[in-house]
């Protein structure tokens, strides 16, 4: 069991890196990968995340209103957020970056830190449904280190940054993997952090990549886009 767990953790950083490292070599053509980010985002959000929260909800009886208000919550917090920092952003040199790049890559990289503590929890209950939760991860991470990488070019932030993330986004799972070896994390909390989670890609989606996509008129855009969206579904129905 450790022998698999070791080979899929290192298939895991290498699919993140693959995919982070294709985006910055395409940085010239920037638009379709927010088209396709937005679309996975959205997809990830509301075909793997929020059913896997509503789930987890049922079972501990947590009230499904829970996870909207905290899918609320999320939301109006990146709002607010991404609007404080826009005032300070202002008056910043044009050189400098928008926080909402490392705010955004940030919170995936979190996002693959639960990820590996599920693959942790899923080999500690056996070694079937372990291999089961690590492919559906590793199914995710070619698309999160796109996602990671277009959203720290989209916020004016060079290529060592959005490497930086790219990097620890890579590793998250490895140290979520290991976090879940001495810590218990309840059904209940999960639920509402994946719902949180939710809220903010929906955000990041509608308010920071779309708005960009505004002046596209282009067929291939839309269709990117929805690729995006496609990708994920297809992956949630085969894992």
């Amino acid at each position: 069991m450790a022998f698999q767990l070791v080979v899929l953790t290192i298939i895991a950083i290498l699919s993140t890196l693959v995919g982070g490292l294709f985006a910055l070599r395409k940085n010239g053509s920037l638009c379709g990968f927010f088209a396709f980010s937005a679309g996975s985002l959205l997809a990830v959000s509301f075909l793997d995340l929020l059913p896997e929260s509503m789930n987890l909800a049922g079972k501990v009886g947590l009230d499904v209103k829970y996870v909207g208000l905290m899918i609320i919550v999320s939301f109006l917090f990146y709002t607010f957020l991404e609007r404080v920092f826009m005032t300070h952003h202002h008056h910043e040199d044009e050189g400098h970056g928008h926080i909402m790049g490392p705010v955004g890559a940030g919170s995936l990289v979190l996002h693959s830190f639960v990820d590996g503590i599920a693959i942790g929890a899923a080999f500690l209950v056996n070694a079937s449904v372990g291999l089961l939760v690590a492919l559906a991860v590793i199914s995710h991470d070619f698309t999160d280190g796109i996602n990671t990488v277009t959203l720290m070019l989209k916020n004016k932030h060079g290529k060592r940054q959005a490497l930086f993330f790219l990097i620890a986004d890579a590793i998250a799972p490895v140290v979520g993997v290991l976090f879940a070896s001495f810590i218990f994390i309840s059904d209940k909390a999960l639920a509402l952090i994946l719902a949180f989670f939710v809220g903010e890609f929906v955000y990041l989606a509608a308010s920071n990549l779309l708005p960009e996509l505004k002046e596209e008129r282009s067929l291939k855009i839309s269709l990117l886009m929805l690729l995006g969206v496609v990708v994920i579904y297809v992956l949630t129905l085969i894992l």
